[in-house]
């Protein structure tokens, strides 16, 4: 004779046990068992491990983003300026951004070999056959996995970001206009936008990280006096640290560092400035200006080329020539002989 036990289970489900409480019939209890309480229980199980894996990856996103907008808005022990502010803003938030495709990934990948393992499904040759499919991309996709890799690693370490001027050597030097995991595009000084895959930058130099320094080399004839053209370009320099226009954007007051080289015809003055990023080329055309200002009205020149040289004329050359008396008159011709 069927019974509860006999029809579904040691341990009924409530479907089952419902089914038989209004039928008590083994087949219909095993129909519903079968039927209706597995893949609804089935179900439930696989909707409460999305809501689980929702909840998590969205906690962990969420705490991302307070990190990242917390490092995006805090202040740096650098010079602070509003290109560099904007700089590590983006870079946090594309930081940000990895991290919560990591998450994504590791949280959604975890949830979907649980609900495989609950419909069944043997994972084993399934994560066999992923790992060699893993190791075969690898091998297809080197260059994409080194500029990825590569580009991780330019924003974790903070070599650049948009708005630097770097310098990649024989290959490329400009402003950073965009850049991504995979590529850098930067324009150079002739308006040529360059597209340099990260995992190809070996090295670069950052030339608006922090400060910059303008650096001019400004010859003087050889036989100057090397203490007084120092004091005459001091002297410039500091009519340019006194004004409030250049001190905003000098770091210090600029340095004469002296005779850095010599030639038979010529020293070598070299004069610093510490200024704000990328502004070390404004800084340098100002004071390369007063500089020579103030040598000129000092009395410092150059001697003239005798190459270039050019002489007037003299008045003994500018004299046109007396024009040559005229000859003897020629002798009539003979008459004829009759």
């Amino acid at each position: 004779m069927a019974t509860l036990v006999s029809s579904c289970s040691p341990n009924p489900g409530i479907a089952c046990r419902l089914a038989w409480d209004l039928t008590h019939s083994a087949g219909a209890s095993q129909t519903v068992q079968v039927y209706v309480a597995g893949p609804a229980g089935r179900a439930l199980r696989i909707a409460f491990i999305i809501v689980v894996a929702l909840i998590v990856r969205a906690l962990a996103n969420r705490l991302v983003n307070r990190l990242t907008e917390r490092a995006a808005t805090a202040s740096s022990l650098m010079a602070v300026r509003a290109p560099g502010n904007e700089r590590r803003k983006q870079r946090a938030r594309a930081l940000g951004s990895i991290l919560g495709s990591a998450i994504s990934v590791v949280v959604f990948g975890t949830a979907s070999l649980t609900i495989l393992g609950d419909l069944g499904i043997d994972l084993t040759p399934l994560l066999a056959s992923t790992a060699v499919l893993g190791v075969a991309l690898g091998f297809g996709a080197q260059n994409l996995v080194r500029d990825y890799l590569g580009g991780i690693l330019i924003l974790v370490e903070d070599h650049y970001g948009v708005g630097d001027v770097i310098n990649l050597g024989d290959d490329a030097t400009g402003t950073v206009e965009a850049m991504s995991l995979l590529t850098t595009r930067l324009r150079d000084v002739n308006g040529v936008v360059w597209h340099v895959h990260n995992g190809t930058v070996d090295r670069v130099g950052n030339e608006s990280q922090g400060w910059s320094r303008a650096v001019i080399d400004y010859p003087v004839p050889y036989s100057s006096d090397l203490t007084r053209i120092r004091s005459l370009m001091t002297q410039a320099a500091s009519s340019m640290w006194s004004e409030p226009t250049w001190r905003a954007m000098l770091l210090e007051e600029p340095e004469v560092w002296g005779a850095q080289e010599l030639s038979g015809s010529e020293v070598t003055m070299r004069i610093v400035a510490k200024t704000a990023p990328l502004r070390q080329w404004e800084a340098a055309r100002e004071l390369r200006s007063r500089v020579k200002s103030t040598l000129d009205a000092a009395g410092v020149a150059w001697p003239a080329d005798p190459e270039t040289a050019i002489d007037a004329p003299t008045p003994e050359s500018a004299t046109p020539p007396a024009a040559e008396p005229p000859g003897p008159a020629a002798d009539p011709p003979a008459p004829a002989a009759s």
